[in-house]
């Protein structure tokens, strides 16, 4: 018998037996490290048998525990839980550092820490030295690193543990752009290295990138996936973004000022401070956020640098980030069926793969996606490939409930004004603000007339309308040949009723493409089933 053995499973064999993976012992002979033993728990309905399937047999081993076992060419190494478990633990601490940078010390905090002044000036003069961003003493630099020191010495401690997973990809980027490595310092200023970090105007990610942004520098947002979240993808769209704000203003306390609050607000800070450019003399004049941002950038700098003098100690990372890899996904596959398959919690893949957002990898044509491992899983993977797919494939198609529709959120529409439209209405329909539209269009009031034409980059994800229907033979029904853009209506027709018959349009969309105000329908009407003016 053929020792390369296949995990596709009849779904009737699945729903009998639960998938599970069990940690691997390898002791297997070299000349058999290749094949797939798997076991199932007994129950009435299954005989342990030898299964064929697409002519070639399926080995099922009953085994004690009752789980199924892949075999891989290297021992998996036991995986740190307590280094996941900090990890998790300081994503949690995202909100405490934007108020930290949002609102400063505070004027009734107590500080008590052991960091004379002249101790603090000799410091930064020597980091000074070493780097290109303009480190000089201030008072109020001074009083944002001995509250990071006191109030937030926690946060700093925990930072400190979690860069170790972060920082080598992050040096890596920036490297590649040629710029100063100290950059990889804002993430924790961003997002206290939180890749799922949202802010409550929506900026996302490690690098907390708005949509629009994001967009601007390749990071494409689906139903699935959202790159803002990818750590890699992410750093490299900041390290862009970043590497222009530098070209533009040639000062790296600016840029980084920029990048908080946007160009725009830097240059107006400059003609209102009367044209100066140092960033300490343009700070009163910045949104109080900004204001708080460059400090707190600075105050984190100052406190990895001195870690050890302030008693902050590196714990180290059993799992850095080096430590993982990568394999491009070739059908679609859940966070659920690799957890089972490759012996791995789904907590530690959400954690590697941050950018997919209902932990589902999917399958898209023209588009790459890939699974990223411990190393030590990543030959699991790798050495099983078809027999994982093979198994995917027939529990996706026994499952009762289809996945989620694919839906690639578009980078801009033409939006046609129709009767009864308003900015909110549009605004709240595509998720963005009735002040993105007026600004993207040039609008000086909220007026707008019918067949007014508008440029909308949509924040929800948007799919063009879909002129295509279902046929259904029932002429009684009031149904059309399949591929019509038009509706009869039929006695006892109404909206709800109209718009059941045909997938993906609503009662809405009936009354904005036929200009409907009310409910009532008269038989014989001809109802449009697209916007087919536009």
């Amino acid at each position: 018998m053929n020792q390369k053995l296949k995990i596709a499973v009849c779904a009737a064999l699945l729903s009998a037996a639960p998938f599970m993976v069990a940690q691997q012992v390898d002791s297997t002979p070299p000349a058999e490290q290749d094949s797939v033993l798997l076991s199932v728990e007994e129950t009435p309905a299954i005989q342990m048998s030898d299964m064929k399937i697409d002519g070639e047999f399926v080995a099922l081993e009953k085994k004690e525990n009752g789980k199924f076992q892949l075999q891989d060419l290297e021992e998996a190494r036991k995986y740190d839980s307590l280094w996941l478990r900090e990890l998790h633990s300081s994503a949690s601490l995202f909100s405490d550092m934007l108020l930290e940078v949002e609102n400063g010390p505070g004027q009734d905090s107590i500080v008590m820490v052991d960091l004379p002044t002249d101790t603090l000036k000799a410091r930064l003069a020597r980091m000074n030295e070493k780097t290109p961003f303009n480190i000089t003493y201030n008072p109020s630099l001074e009083s944002v690193i001995k509250s990071f020191l006191t109030r937030r010495r926690d946060l700093m401690q925990r930072m400190i543990t979690a860069s170790q997973f972060y920082f080598p990809l992050f040096e890596e980027e920036l490297d590649k752009h040629d710029l100063p490595l100290e950059i990889k310092y804002l993430a924790i200023i961003e997002s206290a290295l939180n890749p799922k970090a949202r802010s409550r105007v929506g900026a996302k990610g490690l690098w907390q990138f708005m949509y629009g942004t994001g967009k601007m520098y390749g990071l494409d947002v689906s139903s699935y996936v959202d790159e803002r979240h990818d750590p890699i993808m992410a750093t490299e769209a900041a390290s862009k973004y970043l590497a222009k704000l530098y070209e533009i203003f040639n000062d790296w306390d600016l840029a980084l000022a920029a990048y908080n609050s946007g160009p725009g607000n830097v240059n107006k800070a400059i003609r209102r401070s009367g044209g100066y450019e140092n960033y300490w003399n343009i700070r009163p004049f910045l949104p109080r956020e900004t204001a708080g941002y460059l400090p707190a950038f600075l105050a984190t700098m100052y406190i990895f640098e001195y870690a050890e003098e302030h008693g902050l100690h590196y714990k180290k990372a059993d799992r850095p980030y080096f430590e993982t890899d990568t394999v491009q996904v070739k059908n679609m596959i859940s966070f659920d069926q690799i957890s089972k398959l490759v012996d791995i919690s789904t907590e530690e893949l959400e954690m590697l793969n941050p950018s997919y957002k209902l932990n589902i990898i999917p399958k898209v044509e023209g588009k790459n996606y890939a699974l990223r491992l411990p190393k030590s899983k990543i030959g699991k993977f790798v050495a099983n490939e078809e027999q994982i797919y093979a198994y995917v494939k027939q529990e996706l198609d026994s499952m009762e409930k289809p996945l989620p529709q694919m839906i690639t959120a578009n980078d801009q529409i033409r939006y046609k004004v129709k009767s009864g439209d308003y900015l909110g209405k549009i605004a709240e329909r595509y998720g963005v603000g009735v002040s993105q539209i007026k600004q993207w269009n040039g609008l000086r009031s909220n007026n707008l007339r019918v067949g007014q034409r508008l440029t909308i980059f949509p924040r929800k994800p948007y799919i063009a309308s879909n002129t295509s229907t279902k046929s259904n033979t029932s002429s009684s029904s009031g149904t059309v040949a399949s591929g019509s853009k038009v509706h009869t209506v039929q006695q006892g027709d109404s909206l709800w009723t109209i718009s059941r018959k045909y997938p993906g349009v609503s009662v809405e969309n009936l009354r904005e493409w036929n200009g409907l105000s009310g409910n009532n329908l008269k038989p014989g009407t001809k109802l449009k089933l697209c916007d087919c003016s536009s």
